[in-house]
């Protein structure tokens, strides 16, 4: 009866977590994280201070648990779905158009919540910064991975500079959730898919064939 009991308070406190940790990606997406507080989102949720503060323990932890929550919830969302692809364009293109619905869908309030939080942390120094860093440096890593799988499967030319191509192609996907964020239209998103395409085009080994892939 006791592990009984002591698997429910647990289950509690799990569920309890990943409530406030969805209140407080959504905010930080928004405000930054230095708009989390537990005050606030023990008021806002209706929960007790004290049982906030016994999940996190300080304002830092729980800026570094949004993080965290944050890096699985961009992994569902962006990373992990064009892994269904083979390797090559159609992948590298499948993995923008995931970054441009998880913008454009709303995921967050406030859009990218990466871009908000890097914008915030940039110039800062300390775990919190280090941990935005990390993220945004893995989400760099991977998309800079996919197209050098791309490039030696024979899908892109030779001489394309998957580090180089990463970069462009990831400032036209922030430009568009900027755009979207800042006007509240769309148009971003498209000028963003158009400017992707002219891209992959023009690194392909066979334009032709892309063409089935990215329209």
């Amino acid at each position: 009866m006791a592990g009984a009991r002591t698997d429910g308070r647990v289950e509690r406190g799990n569920q309890t977590r990943r409530l406030v940790l969805a209140r407080t990606m959504d905010i930080a997406s928004v405000e930054g994280l230095e708009g989390l507080s537990i005050g606030r989102l023990a008021t806002e949720l209706g929960l007790s201070k004290s049982g906030v503060f016994a999940l996190f323990g300080s304002k830092e932890e729980l800026q570094l648990a949004t993080i965290r929550a944050a890096r699985a919830v961009f992994a569902d969302r962006v990373a992990r779905p064009p892994a269904s692809e083979p390797p090559g364009p159609g992948r590298v293109w499948r993995l923008c158009t995931a970054y441009l619905e998880y913008s454009r869908d709303r995921v967050f309030t406030g859009g990218c919540f990466f871009v908000t939080v890097a914008a915030e942390f940039g110039a800062r120094s300390g775990p919190v910064r280090d941990a935005v860093a990390a993220a945004r440096g893995e989400w760099g890593d991977h998309v800079t991975g996919v197209i050098e799988e791309a490039r030696l499967g024979g899908g892109l030319r030779t001489d394309t500079d998957a580090r180089q191509l990463a970069f462009e192609l990831m400032a036209l996907l922030e430009m568009a959730n900027a755009e979207s964020t800042l006007y509240g239209d769309e148009q971003g998103y498209e000028l963003a898919a158009a400017g992707i395409r002219a891209r992959l085009r023009a690194a392909a080994s066979n334009p032709a064939a892309l063409a089935d892939v990215v329209g």
